[in-house]
């Protein structure tokens, strides 16, 4: 009787171990259910005003419903640094296409040849979608890149297509005899050239390539705009349309092609010169170092997520050295640069003012070549930019010290010189250092914009490829422009805040988007620590924020005012 007794005892206390362990299973899983579902959710504006460990000064705002120039004009006016406010931009994120296709014909590789290289390099692998919510799509539907605009006026953008009815009006015969598109008139290709399409365009935009949405796109404020649907197909087309043409970009220092497709569209490359994850040896000066492909591509997707929109779209693509550039090219003093290396890889180096000798050759492996393809620009015929040399250059000496350098009081010079004397010239020029000292850019020693809009529009940031060159050691002399003038606009500084933050913390996204790179199949486009090292920077930046908030009353300069959202009931 007392054994059995204690057997029904010890089977109890077991049943009623196995009860509470199933309950607190049950519990876990609830929470874990709970935290799966809000995990993409960025803070509202209450917790991301409790999570900010700097304050900017407040500034009241009222709700608008558009703005015009005039209410920008007196805006500026009361502030302290006599700027026009910028209209804030609309953006949407796009994505791009992760599977590449080699072209059919010359621009293809056959055979073994072809399933040989895309072992080598990975592309053609297909990338896993991520599970779960996404922070960058979270990201990018905050306030702050949603910010509403107004409606752009006709010389706000950069190209318009001419209408027959338009060229008549201005009574030039000159004007007359250029092209011409309406609803019943369209654009026909004269061009005789074999391999170029037979196109047909009119001022319908769906019969417009991506390229010339692109050019037709541009304005003002932005670059693009992300919410544009052409974006997509954009970068798509860049990275699966079939190359006509390559031949030697003139100009710079290093090698770069000018690669033409079958529909007049065009895009710059730069090629894979050294691995990814290769970091510049430290005993190099800026001015030594090679440039990067995916160094191009990481600074679009950058430039996008501080929502700048000024870097020309950029993509990724595995392309055949031997068919897609020395089988096609008509430059023949590119030509002449090719050969077959020792360990039987096809190799060029071009001509150029640096690194294009037999020492520094790029090669196939042994035909296929990682590049980056960038969206180019209209050409200057159509829309001529004008070349600034920045105040904060660099000397390119190995001895000599630029004067900003050697005199703390710098900023204030530059303060009383056109362009920086009035306009948004100033705190987009801050906007620029920012990005660089993000990606560790110390090669920025001129900058572009487009003359037609004056010194009311953006600042172009091109030429990116000697940024992430190395992650172990950060450059805080590219900061200089933030720290000797101590300006910054308050959406880049309330987005800089927002991707300081766990939910939508800075190396996250910026992983997330370059996964969607065609090349991202291959390798991460950037290593672990340059991500770490985009978070270690931009902690940086807020600290010198900070530090010149304790220093000076007036730093912010107030491009929302006007705006109504979300952000605005935060302290700042």
């Amino acid at each position: 009787m007392i054994k059995l007794h204690l057997r029904q005892s010890t089977r109890s206390i077991y049943l009623g171990l196995a009860c509470l362990s199933l309950a607190l299973h049950l519990l876990l899983a609830l929470f874990c259910l709970s935290v799966l579902q809000t995990a993409c959710v960025l803070p509202t504006s209450s917790s991301f005003s409790s999570s900010s460990s700097s304050s900017v000064p407040r500034t009241d705002t009222q709700r608008h419903q558009a703005i015009s120039r005039s209410s920008s004009s007196s805006a500026a006016s009361s502030s302290s640094s006599h700027e026009l406010p910028t209209v804030p931009q609309e953006e949407e994120h796009h994505k791009l296409n992760a599977k590449t296709s080699h072209p059919e014909g010359r621009g293809s590789l056959n055979g073994d040849a072809t399933v040989r290289e895309k072992k080598v390099t990975g592309v053609g692998k297909v990338i896993p979608r991520v599970k779960g919510c996404s922070k960058l799509e979270a990201l990018f539907e905050h306030p702050l890149y949603n910010l509403p605009r107004p409606e752009l006026q006709d010389d706000d953008w950069l190209l318009r297509v001419k209408t027959n009815e338009r060229a008549r009006d201005t009574g030039s015969e000159e004007e007359e005899g250029e092209e011409a598109m309406n609803s019943d008139s369209q654009w026909q290709s004269a061009s005789q050239e074999e391999g170029y399409d037979k196109v047909d365009w009119t001022s319908d935009v769906e019969t417009h390539p991506p390229w010339l949405r692109f050019h037709l796109g541009i304005s003002r404020w932005e670059l693009y705009n992300r919410k544009d649907p052409n974006m997509a197909g954009l970068t798509h087309y860049l990275a699966t349309q079939r190359i006509l043409s390559a031949v030697q970009k003139t100009g710079g220092t290093q090698l770069k092609l000018l690669m033409s497709f079958p529909n007049y569209g065009q895009a710059l490359l730069k090629p894979m010169k050294q691995a990814r994850d290769a970091e510049t040896d430290g005993n190099l000066f800026y001015f030594s170092d090679f440039e990067r492909h995916n160094a191009e591509i990481a600074a679009f997707h950058l430039d996008r997520l501080l929502g700048f929109n000024r870097v020309p779209p950029v993509v990724g693509r595995l392309i055949n050295v031997t068919s897609e550039v020395r089988e096609i090219t008509t430059d023949h003093k590119l030509s002449r640069t090719f050969f077959t290396s020792p360990a039987g890889n096809v190799c060029f180096y071009g001509q150029c003012e640096y690194y294009c000798s037999l020492e520094h050759p790029v090669c196939g492996q042994p035909h296929a070549l990682e590049v980056s393809l960038a969206a180019m620009l209209p050409d200057l015929t159509l829309a001529p930019r004008r070349s600034w040399r920045s105040p904060w250059r660099r000397s390119y000496s190995r001895t000599k010290l630029a004067q900003w350098e050697k005199d703390p009081a710098y900023c204030d010079t530059v303060k009383q010189t056109p362009p920086y004397n009035h306009g948004t010239r100033l705190v987009d020029l801050i906007d620029m250092a920012i990005l660089d000292f993000l990606m560790s850019n110390m090669d920025r020693h001129h900058y572009e914009t487009f003359e037609k809009f004056g010194n009311e529009t953006f600042l172009l940031h091109l030429d990116n490829g000697r940024a992430f060159g190395r992650h172990s050691r950060d450059e805080p002399t590219i900061l200089t422009p933030l720290k000797q003038c101590c300006r910054i606009r308050r959406s880049t500084l309330l987005r800089l805040r927002l991707l300081s933050l766990p939910a939508g913390r800075l190396s996250d996204v910026m992983r997330e988007s370059l996964v969607q790179d065609p090349l991202a199949g291959a390798a991460p486009l950037l290593s672990e620590p340059h991500l770490s090292a985009l978070d270690r920077r931009l902690a940086a930046i807020l600290q010198a924020v900070q530090t010149c908030q304790h220093q000076h009353r007036e730093i912010i300069y107030n491009d929302l005012e006007g705006y109504d959202g979300d952000f605005n009931q935060q302290p700042d």
